[in-house]
């Protein structure tokens, strides 16, 4: 089965056994999650969500992403340059069922 879920703001395109990168969720490793906000299974289009239909997977991992680098500049004015990095935390997720 394939699904569109909405995790975060941002969608997201799953199978059974496919494994995602989502923004960090509040839940420790191990944990089952249950998404009810589905938005297509097989085809079938909800407006906006689908009901009777949830997603259920389990959290593998909690961590932070490589970390980028922001650079702004202004050309011609050298005394603005600025350097700063970010790193993003995540929950990766497995989807163990979709129904």
């Amino acid at each position: 089965m394939n699904a569109v879920i909405k995790v975060g703001g941002k969608q997201y395109y799953v199978t059974e056994g496919s494994e995602i990168f989502v923004e960090k969720i509040n839940a420790n490793e191990g944990d089952e999650i249950s998404f009810d906000q589905v938005l297509m299974v097989d085809g079938k289009v909800g407006s906006p969500y689908l009901t009777d239909v949830t997603v259920l997977g389990e959290v593998l991992k909690n961590g932070k992403n490589k970390k980028i680098t922001v650079f702004k500049y202004k050309s011609k004015d050298r005394s603005n340059r600025k350097k700063q990095g970010h790193r993003q935390p995540y929950t990766k997720i497995k989807i163990t069922k979709i129904g």
